[in-house]
């Protein structure tokens, strides 16, 4: 299992034969008494590549499952004896790299400097067990699925403007002044640009539109800091300007700030690992004011 799953990894029999210690037309034999026993054929082999079936996908993926099971049962046997150890694979996407945890990490890899970090800074979702991945750090509700998740905290969305923008176009009193605002939304989804808020009939959302919208949090906040507009941005993003008073929140007695909580979540068998459990217990801490 693990010599075919060390194939897929290096992408040729040469390449893993050598990580194994073992000859390239030994690890084909191996493999492919693999695929008698199974009575299915795994891979499609080229001149220049190999190529996985159907039967390939699913058995691939299901053998990092188990392996990563296997590692993090001697993990946990050996886990008395020895700090955390070894490398990190974490997938986060860009805002919350740069606003949380970048600033966090220092602090972790001194805590423990047997363990290295990898950062895989994207804001699409990546397949955990495809792209060999221990941990990410996702926000938002989390679908159906067979990762195993624990929630970091709640977030929530503020309505805010710099000084600057509220002294030239004035602040809006009421939601519906937000019309006459020029407002910076995120896409991605219909319901950044519907801004809920309070009313005596209920939740109303108000669709608003502005001249910048973008993909990136990180961008919208610098144009809201230098005055461009009116944003809707969670607060761990906006927390550091409201503080500094680059920004002033708005509409705070109406607007429906809505939490959505973030979570890190590992692929099954990885969170029972030492380096993933404390990685884990080190942000639930630092995100509850632990350290």
């Amino acid at each position: 299992m693990n010599a075919f799953v060390r194939v897929i990894e290096r992408g040729s029999f040469a390449a893993a034969a050598g990580d194994l210690g073992i000859t390239p037309s030994a690890l084909s034999k191996l493999v492919t008494r693999i695929e008698d026993r199974l009575g299915v054929r795994l891979l499609t082999r080229t001149t220049r590549r190999l190529v996985l079936t159907a039967e390939g996908e699913l058995f691939v993926a299901r053998s990092r499952e188990i392996l990563a099971s296997i590692e993090a049962a001697e993990a946990e046997v050996t886990a008395a004896s020895r700090a955390p150890r070894g490398h990190l694979r974490i997938s986060v996407g860009t805002t919350y790299a740069k606003q949380i945890l970048g600033p966090a990490l220092p602090l972790f890899l001194g805590r423990y400097p047997d363990i290295t970090v990898e950062l895989l800074v994207s804001d699409r979702q990546i397949d955990l067990v495809a792209e060999q991945v221990d941990i990410a750090i996702r926000s938002g509700w989390l679908g159906d699925s067979t990762l195993v998740a624990r929630k970091l905290h709640d977030a929530r969305r503020l309505i805010c403007a710099s000084p600057h923008y509220l002294k030239t176009y004035g602040s809006p009193r009421v939601p519906a002044d937000l019309l006459q605002h020029n407002c910076l939304t995120l896409t991605g989804f219909a319901q950044f640009n519907q801004w809920p808020f309070h009313t005596s009939e209920g939740i109303n959302r108000l669709a608003i539109s502005g001249t910048l919208t973008s993909d990136n949090a990180d961008l919208l906040l610098d144009a809201a800091v230098a005055g461009l507009g009116v944003a809707r941005l969670a607060d761990f993003v906006v927390a550091r300007a409201l503080q500094e008073g680059a920004l002033v929140p708005l509409l705070e007695d109406t607007h429906l700030s809505e939490p959505f909580p973030v979570h890190v979540v590992t692929a099954p068998g990885r969170h029972r690992t030492p380096r993933v459990k404390a990685f884990t217990e080190f942000m639930v801490a630092q995100m509850n004011g632990g350290r």
